[in-house]
């Protein structure tokens, strides 16, 4: 959370307006004469927007801030700040106030009589309260998904429909530290430029308006005076209002592409820390976002039953883990655990609803009836717990793995779950034995198994599982197969037990397939990377450096912390240049295990038909006995020339051209070479020169930068020793405590490299990206497999046989809605130009979609799904330099109801309410 003095940036954007006209709008809206709140031509009219900006979150809990706990910590209570913007709002008819958080209001009218609940009504019909933003928080913009945006504004655009009947008009994105080209796309105008004689005035900060009244009653003698002298004229206003006169103006405005990262408040205090700080949380909210989707289309897949609606249990949970002190990893730590307690507590319930739902949906008679199976999942999958699969497997009972695919399409993938037993053999569902591997868990794992089980559950695991089994899995789009995993014999043992080797050359090479990466056994470091068929042979070498946190200095006492990234100077240490190396070869995968250092290790896995390598590593504790903080890099070097020139997306969408040292809109004084060229990053970033394109995607938001030329480098963990003083006066050091002892978190992911011929990159970046956002949703059970196959279809797809989504299209969500509709989104995955093939309109044909169902009614809205869109009507502005001659951007047209064909231009979303 910035003070409000540090980011009064104000995005307010108008999605919509639905009245008639934009001059009569602004009109009605300034009919009042009380306290001057009449526009005067020919005057500097300065619109006073009274508000509060009250954080979902941040120094306290949510709890705590909203019932006024915990006040020895921040003097904070949003329900007095309510029901006192209420009482002021009614004693004068010319007052105005705007409300953002609707996971606080909700909250708040809930609980109020009905006598009070019509008393606001009538405060929002007459526009003195008015919803601005609406979503159920004011989510941050570096590092939260483009979905998770979506999702939460939705939340909260359809509440204050259900309790108001109104929609809100403007956007107002006043404390995220910094604006991102996506937040601009999905609120649907870029003119916050300020021109014309109207200027607004922010009249608020965090958590104001606890006594309203003598708020209102300054407001009231300022306006009083203000217009008494008459240079100047001031009024009472909403955003709404204010750009209304904006737009009535008619004059042109600039129009911005790009977007506002990195935001720094002084020249060396550039807030690019957080877009890495928490690094486990931030990937904890990403895994819940891929897994909340693919479980709301499983909800709809089993139709309106007696389950009712199991996914809403995480909505609000998700919802405010979005704001901009929760992903962005700036709040308290007891706020940061209770954001993942409620992420915790609302996934419980999901996962439970999705077994029972999986019975349902698999029943081959098509009932819910209770049966001999009940399913499970393994949410710790990644450090090797899942007792479904650790259990022997005997002769009676198969272990019944089930893979539902949330994609569009058609998919085929690795699994791999660790068991107990060597002599095993996977079937498909058509009773085909596949080929599976073997691959031991190595102590790293053990290891991390060990503490983190513990410390999650309170579970003590002193047997970890011997082996990884590794298979590859196919399954149709938005549906479901089933593998059996038996016990081998000697006719049908079909297995590969892969084996650790020590390098004995120079140089190891590595791959199964086509794709290899040559290593060094000397300095055990990359050295190349190449590519039989696709022809790419690229020089590369990776290794992990950390940058040492400046702890402010005689010249600026700025240091790093949760929200700034300072780096004390510009070279970060080499963790190992001697690096321990192993090796595994198998028919599936190849592993080469390096160890650079007690606290960094790294795998890389080579699997077979895949492009890319697949990278995981696991670092910490980071060591701070020295008494310095280190930020963590991992580094790609190669010899491309790539011009100063790197790219990285913005929310999961679009990809925005970086170029070191520079900013499109002013000169730049370079002040931080290193942080000031720190980008936020999604879903990944990549550079090219003339021949090359090397990207890399990643699986929680980052920070990320080209510091050189021919050079990538991520930042994956930090821990500080100080506190940046940006307000949560605590260093960003988290631990783990477990039988009384407390050490540094420990971080495990995934990154994913691949090397295209310049202009093939694209639709990897975009389809497999689509692949790590949205994994296989895995369900075990133990059954015998004929038995099994007797009562449940072993596999299925949602969509009519030998279709699937053109890869250039999404499914982002399917959800059943509370009022039997169903809620469909669509969104084209590639930007104009960005790819010759892919970077056309695209096609869905929904009852091809739908194969099994009938789709009764269709009505196309605006993207939060509160209003139809041939009821909206847009402000058209005039626009600066507009050249009629610039081509118009590729759009669908309109959904014919017979045909039901949905078009989609690049990067277009459409929404759709859908009645079955």
């Amino acid at each position: 959370m910035a003070p409000a003095l540090l980011l009064l940036r104000l995005l307010a954007l108008i999605a919509t307006a639905r009245e008639a006209c934009a001059a009569r709008a602004f009109a009605a809206a300034s009919n009042a004469t009380a306290h001057g709140a009449t526009v005067v031509a020919g005057k500097l009219n300065v619109h006073l927007v009274p508000h509060s900006h009250d954080d979902v979150g941040w120094l306290k809990t949510v709890d705590q801030y909203y019932v006024g706990s915990n006040n020895s910590i921040q003097g904070a209570c949003v329900m007095n700040t309510l029901d006192s913007v209420v009482d002021a709002l009614a004693r004068d008819p010319a007052r105005k106030f705007v409300v953002v958080e609707q996971a606080f209001f909700q909250r708040w009218w809930a609980e109020k009589i009905p006598n009070i609940q019509a008393v606001v009504r009538k405060l929002v019909d007459s526009g003195q309260l008015e919803f601005i933003n609406g979503g159920w928080c004011m989510h941050d913009e570096a590092a939260v998904h483009y979905i998770d945006m979506i999702d939460q504004t939705t939340l909260g655009h359809r509440m204050i429909k259900k309790q108001f009947n109104k929609t809100p008009r403007a956007g107002w994105q006043i404390d995220p530290f910094g604006h991102s080209a996506v937040q601009a796309y999905l609120l649907g105008a870029e003119a916050n430029f300020t021109r014309t004689n109207h200027i607004m005035w922010t009249m608020g900060d965090d958590f104001s308006y606890q006594y309203a009244e003598s708020w209102f009653r300054n407001m009231d003698k300022l306006i009083y005076h203000v217009n008494k002298d008459g240079r100047v004229h001031a009024l009472y206003s909403t955003p709404s209002i204010y750009t209304d006169a904006k737009h009535f103006s008619n004059i042109s405005w600039p129009v911005k592409y790009d977007d506002d990262f990195p935001y720094a408040d002084s020249k060396n205090s550039y807030w690019t820390g957080y877009y890495t700080s928490r690094p486990t949380f931030k990937r904890y909210v990403r895994v819940l976002s891929g897994y909340y989707l693919a479980a709301r289309q499983i909800e709809f897949l089993v139709g309106r039953s007696f389950l009712g609606m199991f996914t809403t249990s995480l909505e609000d949970p998700m919802a405010i883990a979005q704001h901009h002190d929760a992903v962005s990893g700036t709040a308290k730590q007891h706020t940061t655990d209770d954001y993942s307690k409620r992420l915790a507590l609302g996934a419980s319930k999901v996962e439970k609803g999705v077994n029972v739902a999986l019975t349902c949906l698999l029943s081959s008679n098509g009932t819910c009836a209770p049966s001999v199976q009940k399913f499970s999942q393994c949410p710790l999958l990644n450090i090797s717990y899942c007792p479904s699969t650790e259990e022997t497997v005997s002769g009676a009972k198969n272990l019944v793995v089930v893979v539902y695919n949330p994609l569009g399409r058609e998919r085929s993938d690795f699994i791999q779950i660790p068991v107990n037993d060597e002599n095993l053999v996977v079937k498909s569902s058509d009773g085909t034995i596949i080929e599976s591997q073997l691959v031991e868990v190595d102590n790293v794992t053990r290891n991390l198994r060990k503490v983190y089980v513990k410390a999650y559950l309170g579970i003590t695991t002193n047997k970890p599982p011997m082996y990884w089994l590794l298979f590859q899995a196919s399954v149709p789009p938005m549906g479901w197969n089933s593998y059996y995993i038996s016990r081998s014999t000697g006719s049908n043992s079909i297995r590969y037990v892969a084996t650790m080797v020590s390098p004995r050359n120079d140089t190891v090479e590595v791959g199964p397939g086509s794709l290899k990466l040559s290593f060094s056994s000397a300095s055990g470091q990359l050295e190349r990377i190449f590519n039989s068929v696709s022809g790419v042979d690229l020089p590369i070498q990776q290794s992990f450096f950390w940058y040492s946190s400046n702890q402010g200095d005689i010249v600026d006492a700025q240091g790093s912390g949760a929200y700034v990234f300072r780096p004390n100077g510009t070279t970060p240490t080499i963790v190992s240049s001697s690096v321990l190396l192993s090796v595994i070869h198998g028919p599936l995968v190849h592993e080469v295990h390096q160890q650079f250092g007690p606290w960094i290790n790294q795998i890389t896995r080579l699997y077979k038909n895949k492009e890319h390598a697949e990278v995981e590593y696991t670092i910490g504790p980071i060591p701070i006995d020295d008494d310095v903080g280190k930020e963590v890099i991992t580094r790609l070097t190669t010899n491309m020339v790539t011009n100063s020139t790197f790219y990285t997306d913005s929310n999961g969408r679009d990809f925005l051209k970086r170029v070191r040292n520079y900013r499109e809109d002013w000169d730049l004084e370079v002040t931080e070479p290193v942080a000031g060229n720190y980008y936020p990053v999604n879903l990944g970033v990549y550079v090219a020169d003339g021949k090359y394109e090397l990207s890399v995607l990643v699986d929680r938001a980052v920070g990320a930068s080209s510091i050189q030329d021919g050079q990538l480098e991520i930042m994956l963990h930090r821990r500080v020793i100080r506190d940046d003083d940006k307000g949560v006066d605590e260093p960003l050091g988290e631990v783990v405590c477990l039988d009384g002892s407390c050490k540094g978190l420990t971080v495990r992911g995934t990154y994913y490299v691949k090397v295209d011929k310049i202009g093939h990159g694209a639709h990897w970046r975009r389809t497999y990206g689509q692949q790590v956002y949205s994994p296989y949703l895995l369900a075990f059970t133990h059954e015998d497999e004929t038995s099994w196959k007797s009562y449940n279809v072993a596999k299925q797809s949602t969509m009519d046989e030998n279709y699937s989504l053109p890869d250039n299209v999404a499914i982002i969500t399917l959800q059943n809605l509370d009022d039997d509709t169903t809620l469909l989104r669509l969104a084209h995955l590639f930007q104009d130009l960005e790819d010759a093939q892919y970077s056309v309109i695209a096609k869905v044909e929904l009852r091809r979609v739908f194969g099994k169902r009938t789709i009764k009614e269709l009505a196309e809205t605006n993207l939060s799904a509160n209003q139809k869109k041939s009821e909206m009507k847009k402000l058209n502005w005039r626009v600066l330099g507009n050249d009629k001659s610039d081509p118009i951007p590729l759009k669908g047209g309109p959904v014919d109801s017979q045909a039901l064909v949905v078009e989609l231009g690049p990067m277009e979303i459409r929404t759709f309410l859908l009645k079955f």
